[in-house]
């Protein structure tokens, strides 16, 4: 646990201020939307996910018509039109692929059929990482909201007791002043945190497909970090990341088509069979032919140097690709710790001892003990702890979103 437990959703009335709503009337029925629900619906409802899934059934639906033998050709020929000095001739063409292009076409189809079932679950992973991104950042929203509102509640009690000091003639005026300063500054800051947290909202809705202002967040995990493999662990799952995967099978679907366009350099044959009649000779005789094209201008070499270089070309993004995947687990597997490990010291030791001083700073305000300035340097120094301590713990879930990003969760859900 890396913060004192507390409130786990948050509350209508800062509903209400962030999103507008009015409090009058029955409170409506709200079902909590919680981080698995919410991924859940993500994965049902984003159109980038069904764009990639209708690719996919497209690219399947393409390895079944790669196999398809090409049709044969009927022709009839006509010589002459007067009846008994006519030639008739009905045949029947095939065209005959020679050189593997059948089998290199199935092979092409094949892998552009797997690189878009691993573009989809590729975008499938990023999705899930932006909704645990999106989720937590709401959540911490709403976080900040209740501190701007606690802001302003200690702000007010401190002018309170100012306007106090200063009627009994115990102070300038000019503490009051401060005090009136500070307490505009906390709205100032409860407003910004207001339309931070509305922001965060429409982002999460829109990923997945619902409008939230009428949904809390059960957020109970946002003062639990979940685990992180060791870095080692991880950068062995860097090897098989599914952006390292959709590289080489892109380097697949390169070769594939080059062995294509390679196979293409060998000539068909087109085999005719049919049969002519003569009316002059008053019978019929059998026709076969053999036609075969001459590789004298065209034997498709700008096309296999392209698909070679392009497949020089995935080989080169593969290797960049395992690169990215290690470089950014190993950068996000550091910011995590770097975080949790903050977000743990503020949450155990510095909030607390920040706390208690601005209580006994504000006790001794009221007795003389403390100028007003003493108060707000207080009040401000736990504040900003507070802050930090949500922003550490924000950091934390971006840092294990990335590393969901890159290598996946540990676990399938």
């Amino acid at each position: 646990m890396f913060i004192q437990p507390g409130r786990r959703f948050v509350p209508a009335v800062v509903l209400a201020l962030a999103c507008g709503i009015a409090a009058a009337g029955e409170p409506a029925t709200v079902i909590p939307l919680d981080l698995p629900a919410a991924i859940a619906l993500a994965a049902e409802r984003h159109p980038a996910l069904r764009a990639a899934a209708h690719e996919a059934s497209a690219s399947a639906a393409a390895v079944e018509q790669a196999g398809r033998l090409p049709n044969p050709e009927l022709a009839y020929l006509r010589e002459g039109h007067r009846a008994g000095s006519r030639t008739t001739t009905v045949q029947v063409s095939q065209p005959l692929e020679l050189g593997g292009k059948r089998k290199a076409r199935i092979a092409v189809a094949q892998g552009a059929f797997d690189l878009a079932a691993s573009e989809h679950a590729l975008r499938r992973q990023a999705l899930r990482a932006d909704v645990i991104d999106a989720f937590y950042t709401a959540l911490i929203a709403g976080e900040r909201v209740q501190l701007a509102q606690a802001t302003v509640e200690l702000a007010g009690k401190g002018l309170q007791a100012a306007d106090g000091r200063v009627a009994a003639g115990k102070v300038s005026p000019v503490e009051a002043s401060k005090a009136r300063v500070a307490h505009a500054d906390a709205r100032a800051e409860l407003a910004r945190a207001a339309a931070d947290l509305v922001i965060a909202r429409n982002a999460l809705g829109a990923l997945v497909g619902e409008p939230l202002e009428a949904r809390e967040l059960a957020g109970g995990a946002v003062d639990a970090l979940p685990p992180v493999e060791a870095l080692p662990a991880l950068l062995q799952r860097a090897a098989v990341a599914l952006s390292v995967r959709r590289a080489r099978q892109q380097l697949t679907y390169r070769q594939a088509q080059a062995d294509a366009e390679r196979a293409a350099r060998m000539p068909d044959v087109t085999l005719t069979i049919g049969s002519q009649r003569d009316d002059q000779l008053a019978h019929r005789q059998a026709v076969v032919g053999l036609a075969i094209p001459l590789p004298l201008f065209d034997r498709n070499g700008g096309n296999l140097a392209a698909a070679v270089a392009r497949t020089d070309g995935a080989r080169a993004e593969l290797e960049a690709a395992e690169l990215a995947a290690h470089t950014g687990l190993a950068a996000a597997h550091l910011r995590y710790g770097q975080a949790r490990g903050e977000a743990l010291l503020l949450a155990q030791d510095v909030v607390p001892e920040a706390r208690n001083v601005h209580a006994l700073t504000l006790k001794g305000f009221e007795y003389g003990k403390f100028t007003f300035l003493d108060v707000l340097d207080a009040q401000r120094t736990y504040f900003q702890a507070r802050a930090r301590q949500w922003q550490a713990m924000l950091d934390a879930w971006r840092a294990h979103a990335d590393i969901e990003r890159l290598a996946g969760p540990a676990q399938s859900d």
